[in-house]
């Protein structure tokens, strides 16, 4: 409960960066164009605060429901305008200029995620290299012989830097593509070629973890169970657990490696674990409550020990990732361009019945990954904040009526019918646009829901 207000003011800041920058840019379309702001609002509903500024008096104010935003413009349909007024009224603008006003907003939610990511890609993050564990019994990872410490160097001849690229990689391959092979080298720099079949990562509507289907997991170091260190004033140690100590077993399940161990111990807090451990020897029997942590907004359980240090447990795993100016650029170009099109290519097989529509989510999973991302640190909060801002831009740019994508389907049918839709149309569509989100909001409500409360 704790990380509540946390979460909600993640949740709040990114909402409203994105909504102000949404909105800002049909604001400024508006102006370029000549047509009249006369209100700029951050929400919905109670007025929080207003204020008038600017030559035209444009109303800027914050709504009480902070879901949204809206820019109203000068608009005989709207109400009655001035003669000498009428030629900055939004309808009376070419159609080219209503279609610039109309697709300026997810332009700008365009925008702001290349910038996002080029000031990220600028900056240089710490980063996992595409380094293999070993794949579950069974799975196409496992049956394309992958090999625990594998490092993966390019996907059907694309080079992989770091662990993140390769999981975005395999994803979108996954969409379209039976299979890739991944070139890899292994701790003996041995070079191999593995054909990683990709099926499995469509199957149950892409519902989950579509890389665990693949069996594709990140390295684990194959370390025995041996205690290495033991904290002062832990619950290990007031246990009298001992370094040296070899963990055989707890609570009678076989624990053959540290990774093992680490489990058992996380997913136990503040519940008593029966240890059994070798000590010189010797079976040794210890009871041991794990202390309660909170970790990405769950509790799991510590007792203060540490491993014993071995060579494969000292590999370096993670790799310092910068961009230059120019590269940071293309990088991020690249990043906004794939990701639009990944998401217009999913709500395309959400509609075919390929993915699940369970895997919409509503303002309740956009909290809890924004205060995610923002307790990992302020890198990843800005990455995620311009993966919804490109989330953003597409939703709005979709042929829904009442929403931009909507506006521009009806210039496009003015434009081959040579006259615009009569009101009594644009009233039917609007009714119908507004039925299908609703639609969506209850489904992507109810998988909030059902994510927060069945896990």
């Amino acid at each position: 409960m704790s990380d509540i207000p946390f979460y909600l003011l993640a949740f709040i800041v990114m909402l409203g960066v994105l909504i102000v920058v949404h909105e800002y840019g049909h604001y400024l379309a508006a102006r370029y164009c000549g047509v009249r702001v006369l209100r700029f609002s951050v929400g919905f509903g109670r007025t929080l605060w207003q204020r008038r500024l600017g030559k035209d008096g444009t109303e800027w104010a914050i709504g009480a429901f902070p879901l949204g935003g809206y820019v109203k413009m000068l608009d005989e349909r709207e109400g009655e305008v001035a003669p000498e007024e009428l030629d900055r009224a939004f309808n009376r603008q070419s159609v080219g200029k209503r279609s610039l006003i109309v697709v300026a907003g997810p332009a700008a939610n365009f925008v702001l995620a290349i910038v996002l990511y080029w000031a990220m890609f600028m900056q240089g993050s710490n980063e996992l290299l595409p380094v293999l564990g070993t794949p579950p019994d069974g799975s196409p990872a496992a049956m394309a012989q992958i090999a625990n410490g594998e490092q993966v160097r390019n996907v059907d001849g694309q080079p992989v830097a770091t662990w993140n690229d390769l999981r975005w990689m395999l994803l979108q391959k996954a969409v379209d593509q039976e299979s890739v092979e991944l070139e890899v080298i292994n701790e003996r720099n041995e070079i191999a070629t593995r054909r990683l079949f990709l099926r499995a990562a469509g199957e149950q509507g892409w519902e989950g973890d579509a890389l665990e289907r693949l069996g594709v997991r990140f390295f684990r170091p194959n370390l025995p169970p041996v205690i290495g260190k033991v904290m002062a004033g832990s619950p290990g140690e007031l246990a009298g657990i001992h370094p040296g100590d070899e963990v055989v077993a707890i609570d009678g399940t076989e624990i053959r490696n540290w990774h093992e161990f680490v489990l058992q111990v996380r997913d136990a807090a503040g519940r008593s674990l029966r240890i059994e451990v070798l000590r010189s020897g010797e079976p040794v029997v210890v009871n041991v409550v794990p202390e309660a942590n909170s970790e990405r907004g769950r509790k799991i359980g510590k007792i203060g020990v540490a491993v014993v240090e071995s060579k494969e447990g000292l590999r370096e795993v993670r790799t310092f990732v910068r961009y230059g100016f120019f590269a940071a650029g293309a990088k991020a170009l690249e990043e906004t361009w794939d990701k639009s099109v990944f998401s217009l290519v999913m709500l395309g097989k959400m509609l075919t019945g390929e993915v699940s529509w369970r895997n919409l989510s509503g303002p309740v999973t956009i909290a809890d990954y924004a205060g995610q991302s923002a307790r990992l640190g302020i890198d990843y909060y800005i990455k995620f904040m311009a993966l919804v801002s490109i989330s953003l831009g597409v939703l709005n740019l979709l042929p829904i009526p009442v929403l931009d994508g909507g506006h521009l389907m009806y210039h496009m049918i003015e434009v081959v019918r040579r006259r615009p839709l009569s009101e009594r149309a644009m009233e039917i569509a609007q009714q119908v646009g507004l039925s299908i989100l609703f639609v969506l909001m209850a489904f992507a409500f109810f998988n909030d829901m059902n994510r927060l409360f069945a896990g």
